[in-house]
């Protein structure tokens, strides 16, 4: 099976599987950007702690949830941003001001756009979750 984008993938495995209860899911392919996402979520409590399985097929990510997010995908085109317009992207991926992440790519590595903008950086947008 040959997939386009496995971080969108991922996280629509992961709505689907909140949706209805599920509080574990399988991901796979594994990456090191799904790898920083979903460390990024567990740190701001949206998923649980995830594990590494190896496997004859390829490893695989069982993740477990904590049903605390309402949505998460992953964002296209990439958009880059620049810091003085993160509030337009806030508006247009997060339901409310303070409410939700959106996931950047910045040279200094992944981070919330929260962090990105302490730290003064712009980047590539990639995901949101709220």
């Amino acid at each position: 099976m040959t997939m386009n984008d496995p971080l969108a993938s991922a996280l629509s495995k992961i709505n689907n599987a909140d949706k209805v209860g599920k509080k574990q899911v399988t991901i796979y392919p594994v990456s090191k950007v799904i790898k920083g996402v979903l460390d990024i979520m567990n740190r701001e409590g949206y998923v649980g702690t995830y594990e590494e399985v190896e496997d004859s097929k390829g490893n695989h990510l069982v993740l477990n949830l904590l049903g605390n997010t309402n949505e998460c995908g992953a964002i296209k085109p990439r958009y880059s941003v620049q810091l003085e317009d993160f509030l337009k992207f806030e508006k247009r991926f997060l339901r409310a001001k303070d409410f939700g992440v959106l996931l950047v790519s910045t040279s200094k590595g992944l981070m919330t756009h929260v962090e990105a903008k302490e730290k003064k950086l712009g980047g590539v947008l990639f995901s949101y979750c709220y």
